[in-house]
């Protein structure tokens, strides 16, 4: 791990911060890498660290009495892992699982709820990600409810595909199940269903988009709801960039 430079990041989170904020904010960060399937905090324990991705993506998974797990929300390089700390809650709720390698600045929590508490501005600007997250875990929860498997896998899909940037990712039968809260005979269903229609190629674990906007049709409105959401928000769109060119 090494320490941090001064520079924009490629958080979109950080990057949306006031410039002096967060030079403040980053000089007490640190770079490092995560792996496919490490897990960065359990439910229940405190918070030691928070995390900004700069690229890969981190799943929300939530487990319950009877050891069912539900992915109920999806972080990548437009926001944070820890923003319970920004509520002054230092526990986490959920178990937050690497999905996609990559990269991400982390900074203790010691720290960060030092700049949270000495710095309105950065307060401020994390505290609106929170508004976000807890609005996505909300439209996560009536999605599950009221919405057709297919659609729901194909929501889930653009969600992964717009923080991996790319139309190609590995997600495993077990992670898809975690997302529909469904068994693997309804997810064989549905990414076939996909599949049959030209949207994307499935093939043991690897993903690949083949019509991104087909695949948008295909989906449910809450996908273009989390994205609107985000926007309105915070006041900056998803890097959607190339991936969006089908």
């Amino acid at each position: 791990m090494k320490s941090a430079n001064l520079k924009v990041p490629t958080n979109l989170l950080l990057a949306s911060l006031p410039a002096q904020s967060r030079s403040a904010f980053l000089s007490d960060c640190e770079s490092m890498d995560f792996a496919f399937g490490q897990v960065l905090c359990e439910p229940g324990e405190a918070i030691r660290h928070v995390y900004f991705p700069i690229d890969g993506f981190i799943s929300l998974v939530t487990t319950l009495d009877d050891g069912s797990r539900l992915e109920v929300g999806i972080v990548g390089d437009e926001g944070l892992v820890g923003a319970s700390l920004v509520l002054g809650v230092k526990t986490s709720s959920q178990q937050a699982l690497v999905q996609g390698t990559g990269s991400a600045l982390r900074i203790s929590a010691v720290a960060f709820e030092r700049h949270c508490n000495y710095n309105a501005r950065t307060r401020l600007g994390l505290s609106r990600y929170v508004a976000v997250l807890m609005r996505q875990l909300a439209l996560t929860a009536a999605c599950t409810h009221y919405h057709a498997v297919e659609a729901r896998l194909a929501r889930w899909l653009l969600l992964t595909r717009d923080r991996a940037h790319s139309n190609q990712f590995r997600l495993t039968h077990e992670l898809l199940s975690y997302m529909l809260g469904v068994r693997r005979v309804g997810i064989t269903q549905a990414a076939t269903a996909l599949h049959s229609r030209g949207l994307i190629n499935y093939s043991r674990g690897d993903i690949d988009i083949r019509d991104g906007r087909g695949l948008e049709r295909a989906a449910c409105g809450c996908y273009q709801q989390a994205v609107d959401m985000y926007q309105q928000i915070l006041g900056t769109r998803l890097a959607l960039r190339e991936i969006r060119t089908q």
